[in-house]
């Protein structure tokens, strides 16, 4: 699955699949504006940490062309559009990592003119797409080694093809060994309130023959506690430099129950969700989301009026509950401080 984020020469558009609506329908959402890519990221149109990344790389194109280079002032406008599509959403590191790239680019390069730049930043943005795509399956040919034949994974959210250019972070590592010949099962939690499990990780592999099924979030401990769980892989929004990760709410519970019961409990991401620069989890952001994702389901109101709800759309897995960390250079495992380091910062 990879036709979910497309770029349309003939609209000179992003062409984004809308994840709102799965599994019922399928229908597109058009990026011709950053008030279009900032709309699509805070809504959930688009979501899913790469995901996000490669939208917001087209996205400095498509603000490229809102402004006049005939403008004298084009390029403090331009900057103030990037601000703009950087701020849409706090948690997930990579929205930033592919504005900054853009940005980065630009600074190297301050002679090219408005038409030339925005010739760069889509042909950057076209590598980044087809660059995570590669990413994923070296992540999933990694992974796979870590689930054994017969094995039942557990999975928090959609870090699937959806919630990237294609493929999947942790539903890379699934289908990684689904591709190995391994006969796995697929657990997929329905991650309330959003429903990404229910809605979105079974209509994946629902589509891709791989067999899943969908449990309540609070049945996690039950289905563990009888030992039906073999294994559990989640994704990432931002992963710091002790190896604390960030994830969709809910996930801190779920490896806290995975500790209890002796259940490997792994993170797959690429070296784009680092955030080297946030020693400690401590400093990640936590987005507080619309209440009307926990007081709807759909249109339908499920709660008392004028009753207040939490809605906090991650939280933070230390790192200590953390078996080892998929990325596309490896497996990376405890000491997490000095193997991040050495891994992914090169040192």
């Amino acid at each position: 699955m990879t036709d979910h984020i497309q770029f349309s020469p003939e609209q000179d558009a992003l062409v984004l699949l809308d994840q709102r609506i799965l599994p019922c329908r399928e229908e597109y959402f058009v990026c011709k504006h950053n008030s279009d890519t900032i709309y699509a990221l805070q809504t959930m149109v688009v979501r899913g940490a790469p995901a996000i990344g490669v939208t917001a790389a087209y996205g400095c194109y498509l603000a490229a062309g809102e402004v006049d280079g005939a403008d004298s002032g084009w390029k403090a406008k331009l900057e103030g559009l990037l601000k703009d599509l950087e701020d849409a959403r706090p948690t997930a590191v990579n929205l930033r990592w592919a504005v900054e790239l853009m940005r980065k680019a630009w600074k190297a390069l301050p002679e090219l003119s408005l038409a030339q730049l925005r010739a760069k930043w889509l042909e950057m943005a076209k590598e980044i797409h087809a660059q995570d795509i590669e990413i994923n399956k070296a992540m999933g040919r990694y992974g796979a080694e870590l689930i054994d034949d017969g094995d039942t994974v557990m999975t928090h959210c959609n870090a699937g093809a959806l919630a990237t250019a294609g493929y999947g972070t942790a539903l890379g590592v699934i289908r990684g060994a689904w591709e190995q010949g391994k006969k796995i099962q697929v657990i997929a939690n329905e991650t309330r309130p959003f429903l990404q499990g229910a809605r979105l990780t079974a209509y994946e592999l629902a589509k891709d023959d791989i067999p899943v099924k969908v449990a309540c979030d609070n049945a996690c401990a039950l289905l563990m506690q009888r030992g039906m769980v073999q294994k559990v892989v989640v994704g990432a929004d931002r992963i710091a430099a002790n190896g604390d990760a960030a994830n969709k709410i809910g996930t801190y519970g779920v490896a806290l129950l995975a500790k209890h019961f002796g259940i490997p409990f792994y993170v797959a991401a690429p070296a784009s969700t680092f955030d080297l620069d946030t020693p400690t989890g401590a400093g990640i952001p936590i987005e507080d989301r619309t209440p009307k994702e926990v007081t709807h389901v759909g249109e339908h109101q499920i709660t008392p009026d004028n009753v207040g709800v939490f809605n906090y759309a991650f939280d933070v897995t230390p790192s200590e509950l953390i078996a080892g960390i998929v990325t596309e250079r490896g497996v990376i495992r405890a000491p997490y401080v000095e193997n991040i380091r050495r891994i992914i910062g090169g040192e």
